[in-house]
């Protein structure tokens, strides 16, 4: 009587992935060196190179990539103020109306006067985003066989991450990374030369008078980004008996309206990542005035192969590299349509 088979267990499409992966990695060569002088040959040399060069990638479930792009827009206070607009790769040009047509009143007979009306543009510049986590193999082994959940927050995290950094590089021109100025981030929501500065505890105060300043730029305060301070000082702000004044707000944590703009609450806004501290607490403005899109997809792929951020070849160190990539196309129609809130004076 033949013997029975225990019954394989049935493969989730992810683990189908990492199992198809690995397939492809056993019909890799071997490297060899050359024993004679302990150097490795000319021909293994190439090899190396190639192999840094060459990766076997696969595509992660639709439904993570998907997810990335989602916690991305809600992790952004910039996302969520102001839509994304489809948008070509590539730098791009958006005409702005700088001198509106006017009117004129035509009496019966009369001549006709022009109407002078002047177009500018403003460029959208693509900026291109990456995060790369590093897990060992032991580490995918374990969350392939008892399903720990690791590439679901592998996945959230690199959403966050990519999130974040619309908002560090679009408000504060710098590299989410290092915290450190951009050279190729040239404008910035920071840039703006219309600021409120808090007074104390009057943090409705301040954000009124930036209100008013965009009113007086010509532009309507859509909404509001705050910082985590700002929001609290708002929402605990009391009368002189005591009373909450905005008891509505709780502790501003969730907050996404504020006198009739809308709001958005995260620490980008004041960039607590920045080697060099801000005093932004919160920014008042016309939210469309600022364009961003994602003129890429995201690609998220698994980097078995090389040496894909500089430590040390994967191979050699028993681990795989999950890699997230985004291309953000980031434009200021009009920086005069935002007014920054900053703290107060020391």
């Amino acid at each position: 009587m033949a013997e029975a088979r225990p019954t394989p267990r049935p493969a989730t499409r992810a683990t189908a992935a990492w199992r198809g992966s690995r397939t492809r990695a056993s019909r890799q060569p071997a490297w060899r060196s050359a024993a004679s002088n302990g150097k490795d040959s000319p021909k293994t040399e190439r090899s190396r190179r190639m192999a840094a060069l060459i990766t076997s990638n696969f595509n992660m479930p639709e439904e993570y990539v998907a997810g990335v792009f989602k916690k991305a827009q809600t992790s952004s206070v910039l996302a969520r103020l102001s839509g994304a607009k489809p948008q070509k790769f590539g730098k791009g040009n958006v005409m702005t109306l700088t001198s509106a047509p006017k009117a004129e009143i035509v009496a019966e007979g009369a001549q006709k006067s022009p109407t002078p009306t002047a177009y500018s543009s403003k460029t959208v510049t693509p900026v291109k985003l990456q995060v790369t986590v590093r897990t060992s193999n032991e580490v995918m082994w374990a969350d392939e066989d008892y399903q720990l959940g690791v590439m679901a927050d592998v996945q959230e995290n690199c959403a966050v991450a990519l999130g974040r950094a619309l908002d560090i590089v679009g408000i504060h021109k710098a590299n989410p990374l290092t915290g450190a100025a951009a050279a190729s981030v040239t404008e910035g929501l920071a840039d703006t030369a219309s600021a409120a500065q808090l007074s104390g505890t009057k943090y409705d105060e301040a954000v009124e008078a930036a209100a008013g300043l965009v009113i007086a730029a010509g532009y309507a305060p859509t909404g509001i980004a705050l910082d985590p301070t700002l929001s609290f000082g708002l929402a605990t702000m009391r009368d002189t008996t005591g009373r909450r004044i905005y008891p509505e707000l709780g502790y501003g944590t969730g907050l996404d309206g504020f006198e009739g703009m809308a709001a958005a609450v995260g620490d980008t806004v004041s960039g607590k990542e920045l080697t060099k501290p801000s005093d932004i607490i919160g920014i008042v403005g016309q939210f469309d005035a600022f364009r961003w899109g994602v003129q890429r997809e995201i690609a998220a792929h698994v980097i078995e192969y090389g040496d894909p951020d500089g430590l040390g070849d994967l191979q050699r160190t028993n681990q795989v590299a999950i890699r997230a990539e985004i291309v953000y196309g980031i434009g200021i129609m009009d920086l005069a349509a935002f007014a920054k809130v900053t703290k107060a004076a020391a």
